[in-house]
């Protein structure tokens, strides 16, 4: 398998997925704006989320598709498809008993991690019904995520990476046209996630059959690949809620920050994710698979070199990425965001946290990378442990910035120290996992390294400055019309864009050294 092309292809279809996502994100803001109710929706929305890393693509699919491409590799495919079989099964009926169990105790979670919405009256009751709406949508993207992971396993990364678009095609419709419908309008686009829910595992379904691993019910929940998996999901589960305790944490605090605050947030982490998602993602990916199949050879040499092409690949987009995302903050929220329900104060709100997350790019993209890596030896308690101590100091940080910092010195940016918090300890999760490698010696980095980034970090310099001296003030962007904005964005893209590419070049760079 070429992974380059592997990555570019679901980088790729990623990007149509973050695009989209990017265009639900602003349809959403103009309608709804960023006060009270969108803020209920956000937290509703956040915690079958939280659960879907659980049961999805976070805890389960760590420990489900390193071991389903063993079986696949070493047993056959029928005893593939009989793994597959017990797992679904297994996995339904715990989503049933999780979903019935959340809408019934929705006001209680809700009170748990946002009851800083009493503040506001009314609030508080509106995300209780919007969770109520929205976690049976846990279903459906479990599901649908037991099947990207078999598909990629095939080595069939398309239709997991498209997939996405179809929520945001669903929330998008029901931004536009189904709100005149509900005497709550934020009511149509929880019913748009549902929506987007099923159209999402229907998607699944015939490539499945195709592939002759569609899931059939069987419940011999004793199964030896069953146990494995559950076994190997237990710190996994640790690890990835630690990650989520991390997030609500963050939005507790918001909570009580006052109306606005956890749409400005959202917003910021909507922006960030588009590079951590179009590389961490589809590296990811790519890596996990062909990871697995290395330690099943006992390639030690090609699983160092696989990892070290990984992360080189990885910091060559994602440092231009951060320096986008900090200097270019304010334009890129006017642009995507600012319009209808969303002010020019809401941009200088959300632009912060924007640069607050950008710190954190490059290392929350490495950890997409470094940790697959233990999965891949189906070790999953390293990561958790790292993710425990990186919660802990996260919480400190969040302490330090809200109270001693911010707080005297900017209390209206009291979401961006969240954000910058997050960052920081992406970077310690990233390094703490890279140790972990280098001890094992997993990972060995090849010579050269500290030219290579020297030259990358000269390179994002140059154009990062030429960008910054082009660029118009902020006043600007918030009193332009859109179309004015979106072009001198464009045009800002393209002026860094081509220095850094061209500085690139000039330092011996071309596309063909970074196949593999």
């Amino acid at each position: 398998m070429n992974i380059l092309k592997a990555i570019i292809g679901v980088s790729a279809l990623t990007m149509l997925s973050r695009v989209t996502g990017l265009a639900r994100a602003a349809v959403q803001a103009r309608v709804f704006g960023a006060g009270a109710v969108n803020d209920a929706f956000e937290i509703a929305f956040q915690l079958p989320n939280m659960m879907r890393r659980l049961f999805a693509e976070g805890a389960f699919a760590q420990a489900f598709v390193p071991l389903l491409s063993e079986y696949k590799g070493q047993r056959g495919e029928a005893a593939t498809h009989q793994l597959i079989n017990r797992v679904a099964t297994l996995q339904l009926v715990a989503l049933i008993v999780v979903t019935l169990i959340g809408v019934i105790s929705a006001p209680f979670l809700m009170f748990a991690f946002a009851s800083g919405f009493r503040q506001t009256p009314g609030k508080f009751e509106i995300a209780v019904e919007l969770l109520q709406i929205m976690f049976p949508y846990l279903i459906f993207i479990s599901l649908t995520a037991l099947a990207g992971g078999v598909m990629n396993v095939w080595k069939k990364f398309a239709v997991p990476a498209v997939t996405p678009v179809l929520l945001n095609i669903c929330m998008i419709g029901a931004s536009l046209f189904a709100t005149p419908y509900f005497s709550q309008p934020i009511y149509a686009l929880a019913w748009g996630v549902v929506a987007g829910g099923i159209a999402q595992l229907a998607m699944q379904l015939w490539p499945l059959k195709k592939l002759g691993m569609f899931p059939k019910l069987d419940f011999h929940f004793r199964d030896e690949g069953v146990k494995r998996i559950l076994k190997a999901m237990a710190p996994a589960i640790i690890g990835v809620s630690v990650a989520q305790i991390s997030i609500l944490i963050n939005t507790r605090y918001a909570s009580f920050f006052g109306d606005g605050y956890v749409s400005w947030l959202k917003n910021a982490d909507r922006l960030m994710e588009l590079p951590t998602a179009l590389l961490g993602v589809a590296i990811g990916t790519v890596i996990l698979p062909a990871l697995g199949v290395l330690r099943n050879e006992k390639n030690e040499r090609g699983y160092a070199e696989l990892l070290d092409w990984g992360m080189r690949f990885a910091l060559i987009a994602t440092l231009p990425a951060m320096a986008v995302m900090i200097v270019l903050s304010v334009p890129m929220v006017s642009v995507l965001f600012q319009g209808g329900a969303f002010k020019a104060s809401d941009v200088m709100q959300t632009a912060p946290a924007v640069a607050a997350y950008a710190v954190g790019v490059v290392a929350l993209v490495w950890i997409k990378i470094l940790a697959p890596a233990f999965y891949a030896q189906q070790d999953t308690a390293t990561p958790v442990k790292i993710a425990v101590r990186v919660l802990l100091i996260t919480q400190l940080l969040n302490a330090v910035f809200i109270w001693l910092i911010f707080d005297k010195f900017a209390p209206h940016l009291k979401h961006a120290a969240l954000a910058l918090s997050t960052s920081l300890g992406a970077v310690l999760n990233a390094w703490w996992l890279y140790r972990g490698l280098r001890a094992r010696g997993l990972y060995v980095p090849r010579g050269g390294w500290s030219r290579f980034a020297s030259q990358l970090f000269a390179a994002t310099s140059l154009a990062t400055a030429c960008v910054l001296v082009a660029r118009p003030i902020d006043a600007w962007w918030t009193q332009s019309h859109l179309l004015e904005r979106g072009l001198m964005l464009a045009a800002l893209f393209g002026l860094g864009g081509s220095i850094y590419l061209a500085m690139l070049y000039c330092f011996g760079y071309r596309l063909r050294d970074l196949k593999r």
